[in-house]
């Protein structure tokens, strides 16, 4: 009973992160505040995490642990979805997401550096696949500007994918050291506000409040909020190697929304390189 719910939050959480990609590529479509599109989630992400914790009794308590990793989790975080919804500007959501979701090499990597986790056959596989899925999604333009820019971009994804297995060695030793994971969460979504803003006002020059951001930012907020609870539920339910890996398919459901609503074409090439993917994370898991 409890592997089986535990693999619906986890499906949960792809479905919404998968969603959610889209829902960037849509906004970075135009010409349009990313820091302000962060700011507002983060608005809205705390506002609906704060009103869970009410509702769970989950006590609004901090200690020096849970400060240190708190923030410097929001900040690598903050940071990977900035340069995500960037990337997403100039290249295709089956590209991006993959990128950005095959993070699991990063933390298997910096893992092993930073937590003295072993490496496996299993690991180096999965690594050298993914590596491979990523490789045939990313086909330069012919044009030599476009390609010099579509470049730019991708490093952009690659970052962001590093930023957020970042994130995910930080919280594996804010376990550890005993910090206290809900109120990391609060703390979280707390840095996308701070960091939105530093975004638009020192990077972009401009602080403006439209129509069109306050609906987009809210349907992200209620989307990030679903994807990082439902995460939490399932490793709270199940095994981690079984849910992380289910929960970082979702570039599978960003590719099939994005051919639906037409932003971008199912070839051969992306259809075996989402399922070089997959295979990645499932040997990633097994490991």
């Amino acid at each position: 009973m409890l592997a089986s719910t535990a693999v619906f939050y986890a499906v949960s959480s792809m479905v919404f992160a998968g969603v959610n990609d889209v829902v960037f590529k849509r906004y970075s479509a135009k010409e349009r505040s990313r820091g302000m599109y962060v700011l507002g989630i983060g608005i809205v992400w705390s506002f609906l995490q704060a009103i869970a914790f009410q509702v769970q009794g989950i006590s609004f308590a901090m200690d020096m642990n849970t400060v240190y990793f708190g923030l410097g989790a929001g900040i690598v975080l903050t940071l990977s979805n900035i340069l995500l919804i960037e990337s997403l500007t100039h290249i295709d959501t089956s590209l991006g997401s993959t990128i950005y979701r095959l993070n699991t090499i990063g933390v298997i990597i910096l893992a092993s550096i930073f937590l003295d986790e072993t490496f496996g056959i299993y690991k180096a596989a999965g690594i050298s696949v993914g590596i491979v899925g990523v490789l045939l999604l990313s086909r330069k333009p012919s044009a030599t500007h476009e390609s010099a820019t579509f470049r730019m971009f991708v490093g952009a994804a690659v970052v962001a994918s590093l930023l957020r297995a970042a994130y995910g060695v930080v919280t594996r030793s804010a376990v550890v050291h005993h910090a206290n994971v809900d109120m990391m969460l609060l703390m979280i979504s707390s840095s996308w506000i701070i960091g939105g803003g530093c975004y638009a006002v020192l990077r972009e020059k401009r602080f403006r409040v439209t129509k069109k951001k306050v609906i987009y930012s809210s349907l992200s907020g209620i989307l990030v909020f679903l994807i990082v609870n439902s995460l939490m539920w399932a490793v709270k339910s199940g095994e981690a190697g079984t849910v992380i890996p289910i929960a970082n398919m979702s570039f599978v459901i960003a590719l099939i929304m994005s051919v639906v609503l037409g932003m971008e074409m199912l070839t051969l090439r992306k259809a075996f390189a989402v399922l070089l993917a997959g295979l990645s994370v499932f040997l990633l898991s097994r490991a």
